[in-house]
Protein backbone atom coordinates (compact mmCIF):
# COMPACT_ATOMS: atom_id res chain seq x y z
CA UNK A 1 0.00 0.00 0.00
CA UNK A 2 1.35 3.29 -1.17
CA UNK A 3 1.83 6.15 1.30
CA UNK A 4 0.42 9.39 0.09
CA UNK A 5 2.97 12.32 0.15
CA UNK A 6 1.80 16.03 0.80
CA UNK A 7 4.20 17.53 -1.13
CA UNK A 8 4.38 21.40 -1.09
CA UNK A 9 5.64 23.82 -4.02
CA UNK A 10 8.95 25.79 -3.16
CA UNK A 11 6.91 28.80 -2.64
CA UNK A 12 4.39 27.93 -0.17
CA UNK A 13 7.61 26.26 2.00
CA UNK A 14 9.33 29.50 2.03
CA UNK A 15 5.90 30.93 2.92
CA UNK A 16 5.55 28.88 5.78
CA UNK A 17 8.80 29.46 7.46
CA UNK A 18 8.05 33.33 6.75
CA UNK A 19 4.62 31.95 9.26
CA UNK A 20 6.95 30.37 11.82
CA UNK A 21 10.13 33.37 11.82
CA UNK A 22 7.24 35.88 12.09
CA UNK A 23 5.26 33.62 14.81
CA UNK A 24 8.88 33.34 17.19
CA UNK A 25 9.81 37.15 16.23
CA UNK A 26 6.17 37.69 18.18
CA UNK A 27 6.89 35.66 20.73
CA UNK A 28 10.45 36.94 21.54
CA UNK A 29 8.66 40.82 21.23
CA UNK A 30 6.38 39.68 23.91
CA UNK A 31 8.64 38.25 26.49
CA UNK A 32 11.01 41.35 25.89
CA UNK A 33 8.46 43.68 26.58
CA UNK A 34 7.39 42.23 29.16
CA UNK A 35 10.82 42.04 30.77
CA UNK A 36 11.34 45.49 29.97
CA UNK A 37 8.36 46.76 31.84
CA UNK A 38 8.99 45.03 35.13
CA UNK A 39 12.60 45.95 34.82
CA UNK A 40 11.85 49.31 34.43
CA UNK A 41 8.90 49.20 37.32
CA UNK A 42 11.26 47.62 39.65
CA UNK A 43 14.01 50.45 38.58
CA UNK A 44 11.57 53.36 39.46
CA UNK A 45 10.83 51.60 42.79
CA UNK A 46 14.24 50.84 43.56
CA UNK A 47 15.56 54.21 42.95
CA UNK A 48 12.74 55.54 44.36
CA UNK A 49 11.57 57.82 41.40
CA UNK A 50 8.06 56.83 42.84
CA UNK A 51 7.23 55.92 46.80
CA UNK A 52 7.82 52.05 46.29
CA UNK A 53 4.51 51.83 48.80
CA UNK A 54 2.43 53.77 46.38
CA UNK A 55 3.22 51.41 42.83
CA UNK A 56 5.25 48.28 44.81
CA UNK A 57 7.58 46.72 43.16
CA UNK A 58 7.89 42.81 41.27
CA UNK A 59 10.26 41.94 43.67
CA UNK A 60 8.14 43.23 46.62
CA UNK A 61 4.96 41.34 44.76
CA UNK A 62 7.14 38.12 44.44
CA UNK A 63 7.60 38.24 48.35
CA UNK A 64 4.12 38.77 48.93
CA UNK A 65 2.76 36.13 46.86
CA UNK A 66 5.65 33.77 48.16
CA UNK A 67 4.72 34.95 51.92
CA UNK A 68 0.65 33.92 50.99
CA UNK A 69 1.52 30.54 49.51
CA UNK A 70 3.77 29.48 52.77
CA UNK A 71 1.11 30.17 55.02
CA UNK A 72 -1.30 28.22 52.49
CA UNK A 73 -3.76 31.05 51.86
CA UNK A 74 -2.97 31.88 48.41
CA UNK A 75 -4.27 28.58 47.07
CA UNK A 76 -7.21 28.64 49.09
CA UNK A 77 -8.26 32.32 47.77
CA UNK A 78 -7.33 31.55 44.27
CA UNK A 79 -9.94 28.22 44.91
CA UNK A 80 -12.43 29.74 46.05
CA UNK A 81 -12.27 33.05 43.09
CA UNK A 82 -11.40 30.10 40.37
CA UNK A 83 -14.52 28.11 41.57
CA UNK A 84 -16.91 31.36 41.25
CA UNK A 85 -15.70 32.17 38.30
CA UNK A 86 -15.71 28.71 36.46
CA UNK A 87 -19.27 28.11 38.01
CA UNK A 88 -20.66 31.11 36.58
CA UNK A 89 -18.79 31.05 33.17
CA UNK A 90 -20.33 27.65 32.32
CA UNK A 91 -23.65 28.58 33.54
CA UNK A 92 -23.72 31.87 31.48
CA UNK A 93 -22.39 30.06 28.41
CA UNK A 94 -25.25 27.24 28.87
CA UNK A 95 -28.40 29.11 29.76
CA UNK A 96 -27.12 32.10 27.00
CA UNK A 97 -26.85 30.23 24.36
CA UNK A 98 -30.00 27.79 25.13
CA UNK A 99 -31.72 31.53 25.19
CA UNK A 100 -30.31 31.98 21.77
CA UNK A 101 -31.66 28.76 20.07
CA UNK A 102 -34.72 29.41 21.59
CA UNK A 103 -35.01 33.16 20.25
CA UNK A 104 -33.40 31.88 16.87
CA UNK A 105 -36.16 29.73 16.99
CA UNK A 106 -39.35 31.41 17.34
CA UNK A 107 -39.33 34.75 15.76
CA UNK A 108 -42.55 35.86 17.89
CA UNK A 109 -40.23 35.33 21.05
CA UNK A 110 -37.21 37.24 19.56
CA UNK A 111 -39.26 40.45 18.75
CA UNK A 112 -40.85 40.02 22.41
CA UNK A 113 -37.97 39.68 24.02
CA UNK A 114 -35.20 41.13 22.33
CA UNK A 115 -36.00 45.25 23.94
CA UNK A 116 -35.74 43.54 27.55
CA UNK A 117 -31.85 41.51 26.79
CA UNK A 118 -30.80 44.83 25.35
CA UNK A 119 -32.52 47.07 28.45
CA UNK A 120 -30.88 44.59 31.07
CA UNK A 121 -27.28 44.29 28.91
CA UNK A 122 -27.78 48.35 29.55
CA UNK A 123 -28.55 47.72 32.82
CA UNK A 124 -25.38 48.60 35.31
CA UNK A 125 -25.29 45.02 37.45
CA UNK A 126 -23.51 46.48 40.33
CA UNK A 127 -26.87 48.41 41.33
CA UNK A 128 -28.38 45.61 41.80
CA UNK A 129 -25.91 44.11 44.79
CA UNK A 130 -27.95 44.94 47.69
CA UNK A 131 -31.07 43.32 46.28
CA UNK A 132 -28.58 39.81 45.15
CA UNK A 133 -27.27 39.83 48.97
CA UNK A 134 -30.91 39.91 50.43
CA UNK A 135 -32.05 36.81 47.48
CA UNK A 136 -28.78 34.55 48.01
CA UNK A 137 -27.43 35.97 51.28
CA UNK A 138 -23.30 37.05 51.78
CA UNK A 139 -22.07 33.42 50.43
CA UNK A 140 -20.74 32.31 46.86
CA UNK A 141 -24.40 32.32 45.73
CA UNK A 142 -24.62 35.58 45.35
CA UNK A 143 -21.01 35.97 43.45
CA UNK A 144 -21.74 33.57 40.98
CA UNK A 145 -25.26 35.19 40.33
CA UNK A 146 -23.46 38.26 39.78
CA UNK A 147 -21.03 36.49 37.10
CA UNK A 148 -24.32 34.77 35.11
CA UNK A 149 -25.90 37.70 35.42
CA UNK A 150 -23.09 39.58 33.67
CA UNK A 151 -22.75 36.53 30.95
CA UNK A 152 -25.13 36.13 29.95
CA UNK A 153 -26.86 38.81 28.10
CA UNK A 154 -23.49 39.28 26.20
CA UNK A 155 -23.77 34.98 25.44
CA UNK A 156 -26.94 35.53 24.56
CA UNK A 157 -26.64 38.79 22.28
CA UNK A 158 -23.52 37.28 20.59
CA UNK A 159 -25.00 33.67 19.70
CA UNK A 160 -27.98 35.62 18.98
CA UNK A 161 -25.89 37.06 16.23
CA UNK A 162 -24.04 34.03 15.16
CA UNK A 163 -27.68 32.48 14.47
CA UNK A 164 -29.14 35.08 12.43
CA UNK A 165 -26.46 35.48 10.31
CA UNK A 166 -26.46 32.32 8.95
CA UNK A 167 -26.76 32.26 5.16
CA UNK A 168 -30.16 32.89 3.72
CA UNK A 169 -29.41 31.33 0.49
CA UNK A 170 -28.33 27.74 2.47
CA UNK A 171 -31.41 28.06 4.54
CA UNK A 172 -33.69 28.40 1.87
CA UNK A 173 -31.98 25.48 -0.30
CA UNK A 174 -32.33 23.09 2.74
CA UNK A 175 -35.60 24.04 3.19
CA UNK A 176 -36.58 23.41 -0.92
CA UNK A 177 -35.06 20.06 0.13
CA UNK A 178 -37.41 19.53 2.04
CA UNK A 179 -35.34 19.71 5.53
CA UNK A 180 -37.11 20.48 8.57
CA UNK A 181 -36.29 23.27 10.92
CA UNK A 182 -34.38 21.34 13.52
CA UNK A 183 -32.51 19.62 10.53
CA UNK A 184 -31.51 23.42 9.38
CA UNK A 185 -30.34 23.84 13.30
CA UNK A 186 -28.25 20.80 13.15
CA UNK A 187 -26.77 21.04 9.92
CA UNK A 188 -26.38 24.37 9.00
CA UNK A 189 -26.98 26.96 11.74
CA UNK A 190 -24.88 24.90 14.45
CA UNK A 191 -21.93 24.78 12.73
CA UNK A 192 -21.66 27.85 10.71
CA UNK A 193 -21.84 29.88 14.24
CA UNK A 194 -18.89 27.94 15.69
CA UNK A 195 -16.78 30.76 15.09
CA UNK A 196 -19.49 33.17 16.90
CA UNK A 197 -19.57 30.60 19.24
CA UNK A 198 -15.59 30.55 20.15
CA UNK A 199 -15.90 34.52 20.32
CA UNK A 200 -18.56 34.69 22.68
CA UNK A 201 -16.41 32.44 24.64
CA UNK A 202 -13.40 34.71 24.78
CA UNK A 203 -15.48 37.32 25.39
CA UNK A 204 -17.34 36.30 28.48
CA UNK A 205 -14.11 35.13 30.07
CA UNK A 206 -13.39 38.37 30.83
CA UNK A 207 -17.20 38.63 32.01
CA UNK A 208 -16.48 36.01 34.21
CA UNK A 209 -14.09 37.42 36.19
CA UNK A 210 -14.88 40.73 35.88
CA UNK A 211 -18.46 39.13 37.67
CA UNK A 212 -16.82 37.42 40.69
CA UNK A 213 -14.27 40.06 41.30
CA UNK A 214 -17.12 42.94 41.26
CA UNK A 215 -19.47 40.09 43.47
CA UNK A 216 -16.52 39.51 46.14
CA UNK A 217 -15.90 43.34 46.28
CA UNK A 218 -19.75 43.93 47.40
CA UNK A 219 -19.70 40.64 49.81
CA UNK A 220 -17.08 38.33 50.45
CA UNK A 221 -14.99 36.70 53.24
CA UNK A 222 -12.36 34.64 50.68
CA UNK A 223 -11.39 34.99 47.28
CA UNK A 224 -8.67 37.08 45.52
CA UNK A 225 -11.36 40.36 45.24
CA UNK A 226 -11.71 39.85 49.01
CA UNK A 227 -7.42 40.23 49.11
CA UNK A 228 -7.97 43.17 47.22
CA UNK A 229 -10.26 45.55 49.40
CA UNK A 230 -8.61 43.87 52.57
CA UNK A 231 -5.45 45.00 51.07
CA UNK A 232 -6.70 48.48 50.39
CA UNK A 233 -8.22 49.10 53.64
CA UNK A 234 -5.28 48.11 55.80
CA UNK A 235 -2.78 50.29 53.30
CA UNK A 236 -1.21 46.65 52.19
CA UNK A 237 -1.09 47.68 48.97
CA UNK A 238 1.80 45.03 48.15
CA UNK A 239 -1.24 42.20 48.34
CA UNK A 240 -3.56 44.35 46.16
CA UNK A 241 -0.79 44.04 43.64
CA UNK A 242 -0.01 40.79 43.85
CA UNK A 243 -3.68 39.46 44.13
CA UNK A 244 -4.38 41.78 41.00
CA UNK A 245 -1.38 39.78 39.30
CA UNK A 246 -2.36 36.30 40.43
CA UNK A 247 -5.61 37.69 38.52
CA UNK A 248 -3.87 38.14 35.46
CA UNK A 249 -2.03 34.84 35.13
CA UNK A 250 -5.38 32.91 36.05
CA UNK A 251 -7.44 35.14 33.13
CA UNK A 252 -4.91 34.60 30.66
CA UNK A 253 -4.70 30.83 31.27
CA UNK A 254 -8.55 30.43 30.93
CA UNK A 255 -8.57 32.53 27.67
CA UNK A 256 -5.45 30.47 26.31
CA UNK A 257 -7.84 27.32 27.04
CA UNK A 258 -10.57 28.84 24.95
CA UNK A 259 -7.82 29.72 22.53
CA UNK A 260 -6.39 26.09 22.05
CA UNK A 261 -10.47 25.02 22.20
CA UNK A 262 -10.98 27.01 18.80
CA UNK A 263 -7.96 25.09 16.85
CA UNK A 264 -10.59 21.71 17.23
CA UNK A 265 -13.58 23.66 16.95
CA UNK A 266 -13.40 26.10 14.17
CA UNK A 267 -11.18 24.78 10.88
CA UNK A 268 -9.27 27.34 8.96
Amino acid sequence: MKKKTTACSPEHALYLKKRRRESIVVQIARFSLLLAILGIWELVAGLKLVDPFIISSPSRIAVQIASLAADGSLFYHIGVTLWETLAGFAVAVVLGTAVALLLWWSERARRVLEPYIVVLNSLPKIALGPVIIIWFGTGSAAIVFITVLIGIIVAILQMLGGFMATDKNKILLLESMGASKRQILQKLVIPSALPQFVGMLKICVGMAWIGSIMGEYIVSKAGLGYLIVYGGQVFKLDLVMAATVILCVLAAGMYALVALAEKFLVKK
